[in-house]
């Protein structure tokens, strides 16, 4: 900003008497005037922190969906505890380790994790894959991934406890009709990603592993009520080596860690239909 610019300097040459700042110590010197604040040192108040306008909307249906899944891998006590036996400092990040990815397949889900950490991290993010997928809303294909997925052992109350739980006044509410499938003309979409992995117990035959997830569930399509959201939740997954590999034996799940939403603009219901139809998932292994 030029002097020019002051307040009363207009250019021109005025006189000693119009012009305050005329002289300095005696002379045709010019003083700078520093700006009369008392806030900030750097001259002037700060910017406002700038808020983002897009917030995460969890809506009714998020909230069905945790309750059910929670409410189906509820254990015999209604609990599910983590062992704090993880060290201080040794959290390790989700990174490749150039061991060979699973191939086998049970299902179409991955199977034939190896019996160590990294087996477990992979099982548990693979599963977590298939437990948030729209598969889930369908009875043939729901046995068929819990039988997967999980320790013989519990499959049967396990599928039980689902049947109560997926019922025609839920799907309702999912904006799905009573058999669970999605309205005509629209897409019904449930799907997890893994952001993270983590080990917090593991011996020989058990493990614990926190999956740390975004999903997406709505539905898509011209009309819809219930679009398309984002959420964010961590399923924590009791692992057991059953059968040369790991199995859930139970799981359950928290919101977040949630981060700021971004300012991307929001697709439409088009897009995001024919993005989830045309981008398939991924077999995950460290």
């Amino acid at each position: 900003m030029s002097f020019d610019d002051e307040p009363g300097h207009v250019g021109g040459d005025p006189g000693r008497g119009d012009d305050r700042f005329s002289t300095l110590g005696g002379t045709r010197q010019t003083r700078t005037r520093m700006p009369e604040t008392t806030g900030d040192v750097y001259g002037g108040a700060r910017r406002p922190q700038r808020t983002s306008r897009s917030l995460v909307m969890v809506v009714g249906v998020v909230v069905l969906l945790v309750a059910a899944i929670a409410f189906a891998n509820r254990g015999g006590d209604g609990s599910a505890t983590t062992p704090d036996t993880a060290k201080p400092g040794a959290a390790e990040p989700t990174a490749a380790t150039g061991t060979k990815p699973v191939g086998g397949k049970q299902g179409g889900i991955a199977s034939g994790f190896a019996h160590d950490e990294q087996g477990a991290q992979s099982a548990a993010a693979n599963y977590a894959v298939a437990l948030g997928s729209e598969g889930m809303f369908k009875a043939s294909t729901r046995n068929d991934i819990v039988r997967a997925t999980h320790d013989p052992a519990v499959v049967d109350g396990l599928l039980g406890r689902l049947d109560q739980a997926y019922t025609p006044s839920f799907f309702k509410n999912v904006g799905l009709n009573d058999d669970g499938s999605a309205p005509a003309g629209l897409t019904f979409i449930s799907r997890t990603i893994p952001v993270g992995t983590k080990v917090t117990q593991q011996d020989g035959g058990s493990a614990t592993a926190e999956v740390w997830c975004t999903g997406l569930v709505g539905l898509a399509g011209a009309g819809s009520t219930k679009p398309v959201t984002q959420t964010w939740f961590t399923i924590t997954e009791k692992l057991k080596w059953v059968g040369g590999d790991w199995k859930v034996e139970s799981s359950s799940q928290t919101e977040g860690p949630t981060p700021v939403s971004g300012d991307n603009r929001a697709s439409t219901a088009d897009e995001i239909a024919k993005a989830v139809q045309g981008y398939g998932g991924f077999t995950y292994a460290r």
